[in-house]
């Protein structure tokens, strides 16, 4: 794919993804005979193998095993979508859980859930760039975007399941 187009698809993306999320807080739709109050659990799991999916295509491409690195990274991008949709499916059929803790670990809750929303926004550009430059052969400047894509989507693949385990105790 030529690289404006590239750019105009992750512009797209990079705006419609939060929009979409946002929209989230909007009345909650009810779709009769199905509970998807299960889905936390799973969305969560999704976040912890995509985070150990990250660190082991790290280490491939560390070896230099390319084509290891790509079949892996394709897995993660293919694990954030189904991420996505079973996110966005969740928040706009069930009512916002809210957390309960207090003194410290409040704090600690907040500060996770906060970093981590604000790089999730932040990441998706990021890797669309990095996964754009791959495809793309650029392998210079893929390396590059790269180098800050990485730390950020691991952080918030392991933050994503923190947020759960300290939050899942007041699901409804």
């Amino acid at each position: 794919m030529p690289t404006k187009k590239n750019n105009r698809l992750i512009t797209i993306a990079s705006v419609a993804i939060p929009l979409v999320v946002a929209i989230l807080l909007s009345p909650k739709v009810k779709i009769e005979g199905y509970d998807l109050r299960f889905l936390p659990s799973i969305y969560a799991s999704i976040n912890g193998l995509t985070a150990f999916l990250l660190l082991l295509s790290y280490y491939n491409i560390k070896k230099g095993k390319r084509h290891v690195h790509e079949r892996i990274m394709l897995s993660c991008m293919f694990l954030s979508l189904v991420f996505l949709v079973l996110y966005i499916a969740y928040h706009i059929t069930t009512p916002h859980t809210v957390y309960k803790g207090i003194g410290f670990i409040m704090y600690l809750y907040y500060f996770i859930l906060v970093t981590h929303i604000i790089l999730s926004v932040v990441v998706v550009p990021l890797v669309l760039t990095t996964f754009a430059k791959a495809r793309e052969g650029d392998f210079i400047k893929h390396k590059k975007w790269a180098k800050f894509a990485f730390p950020m989507w691991l952080y918030v693949a392991i933050t994503g399941v923190i947020v759960y385990l300290m939050i899942s105790p007041y699901y409804l």
